[in-house]
């Protein structure tokens, strides 16, 4: 039942890498955007048109980071459940973030029209009871309603597989071709006068002028930054202990067109499951893309996650074929289910974009038009409900279960070493090694090199974890993840990489 781990099914968009220059521009900037993904790029679209100046930095390319690592659900109908959202920021704020995402879906449409290969289609969304019990179905229809969605009441089979039970149907959800869009997102950046720099950012202090520091010691000036890159990795208290990092998965199977109707459908478990179909170059197959068995990063690496994906899709889609394609992402879940974003209350002119909550195309879309409208002095309405500076109160129970959880994982600094001696260590595989007071995170590669790394997160100190699926070292407190090989950064929140360590001289 295993499938290999491919890219996503959008690819890489390699043929951006000319736009990128390898040296800062001279001077002082306007606008920085930090992050070449959807929340960056869009946002970079939005002040292009303002007449702003705008200067695009990411240390790998257009998309390289979470952004193609998406199922590409364009939804206004959240997953974190409207009755949810109506408790944690009242009715008008559960009204707020359905209109928000709406919006971002028509903007969306708006920008993929006339764009044929960008695949944009209007579709119904299906929320199902996972167990078949449709008590929490009838609390959401009702609180749905409230947030001004148009849902009715499906009963088994009513449109949809009757493998799936009753159903909520939303209308006007959407899905995406995720690279063709991305690629036509980065041509208007480009076409509107936006500039690119391919370099690591590792530093942002706020100011009258804000300040970036490169991983090469060049410093940026500019007016405003925009840090839109998945998770701050800057010195701000704004978010990291408001939103947990998790790790999601994908498998990609096929179907004969008309087996599955064109739609979304998620359902009601915890960890969630959501799949949605794609089209293909045979018109008579769809690709059928399903997500979920989520952890936290870092904590329960699962190499089972896509055997169970697949047992979960053959038992409700039983038109399902053959899977060939599988992949992880890296999702935000802020504590009160929505997305930070505006003003970072610790930096002066410096704007925040992040706290996907697994609806990061519409959340990173909406961003933009909201962090637009403030950095040009407009009000929102939006503000307030997104606002990074919030305290998540009516989702203390939450934020306390997250926390403590993080703290727990402090644990590792006094558990017995997974091996004494690095001969233990297969190829391929990864483990932490004691010696003396440092924990080590050593891989040995096919070739059977040893790369060895202090274990420490460069971030807030916890002990990184091998991650069997991914072929990282990932730190289970606050998700940032890093290359086996180099110690690299692969995700924040940390701005430093981990340091290497000599085995042989440990000091």
């Amino acid at each position: 039942m295993s499938t290999a781990r491919t890219i996503p099914v959008w690819g890489r968009l390699d043929d951006t890498a000319a736009w990128f220059d390898a040296n800062p521009p001279a001077g002082d900037q306007d606008v920085v955007v930090v992050g070449a993904g959807i929340a960056g790029l869009t946002t970079a679209t939005c002040l292009l048109r303002e007449g702003r100046r705008v200067l695009v930095v990411d240390r790998e390319g257009i998309g390289a980071g979470e952004t193609l690592r998406t199922s590409a659900h364009l939804a206004s109908a959240l997953d974190d459940r409207f009755h949810v959202l109506a408790r944690q920021h009242g009715k008008d704020g559960a009204r707020l973030a359905a209109a928000s995402h709406a919006a971002a879906i028509d903007w969306m449409e708006a920008l993929a029209a006339g764009h044929a290969d960008c695949e944009f289609k209007r579709v119904p969304g299906y929320l199902f009871a996972h167990d078949g019990e449709a008590d929490g179905l009838r609390r959401e229809l009702e609180a749905a309603r409230e947030a001004g969605l148009q849902v009715e009441w499906c009963e088994a089979g009513d449109g949809l597989p009757a493998t799936l039970g009753p159903a909520l149907r939303f209308d006007a959800q959407a899905r995406v071709e995720m690279g063709a869009y991305l690629d036509v997102l980065a041509r208007e950046v480009r076409d509107g006068g936006g500039r690119f720099l391919r370099a690591e950012v590792v530093a942002i202090s706020g100011g009258q002028a804000p300040e970036l520091e490169l991983r090469n010691g060049t410093r940026l000036r500019a007016r405003t930054v925009v840090a839109a890159g998945n998770v701050p990795f800057h010195e701000t208290g704004a978010t990291y202990l408001k939103q947990a990092p998790y790790r999601t998965y994908v498998v990609a199977g096929q179907v004969p067109a008309g087996a599955v109707p064109d739609a979304l459908y998620w359902d009601d478990a915890d960890p969630y499951h959501y799949v949605r179909l794609r089209e293909t170059a045979d018109p008579a197959r769809m690709q059928l893309l399903v997500g979920g068995e989520d952890h936290k990063t870092g904590q329960d690496d699962d190499p089972e996650a896509y055997a169970r994906l697949q047992a979960w899709t053959r038992e409700r889609f039983p038109a399902v074929e053959h899977f060939r394609e599988a992949w992880s992402g890296q999702v935000l879940e802020p504590a009160d289910g929505l997305a930070f974003i505006g003003a970072d209350p610790d930096n002066d002119n410096v704007w925040l974009i992040t706290g996907d909550s697994g609806n990061g195309l519409t959340h990173g879309t909406l961003g933009a038009l909201l962090v637009t409208d403030l950095v040009q002095g407009r009000d929102n309405p939006w503000r307030e409900l997104y606002d990074p500076a919030r305290k998540p109160v009516r989702a203390g129970g939450e934020w306390l279960r997250e926390n403590a959880n993080a703290a727990l994982q402090f644990r590792d600094w006094i558990r017995p070493a997974q091996v004494d001696d690095p001969a233990e260590i297969a190829p391929g595989t990864g483990a932490v090694l004691r010696r003396g007071l440092h924990r080590v995170a050593v891989y040995r590669a096919g070739d059977g090199t040893l790369h060895a790394h202090n274990a420490r997160c460069p971030h807030l100190g916890c002990v990184v974890r091998w991650s069997g699926e991914e072929k990282s070292w990932d730190c289970p407190c606050h998700g940032s993840r890093f290359e086996a090989r180099t110690g690299a950064i692969l995700n924040g929140p940390t701005s430093e990489p981990l340091a290497p360590f000599d085995l042989e001289n440990p000091g």
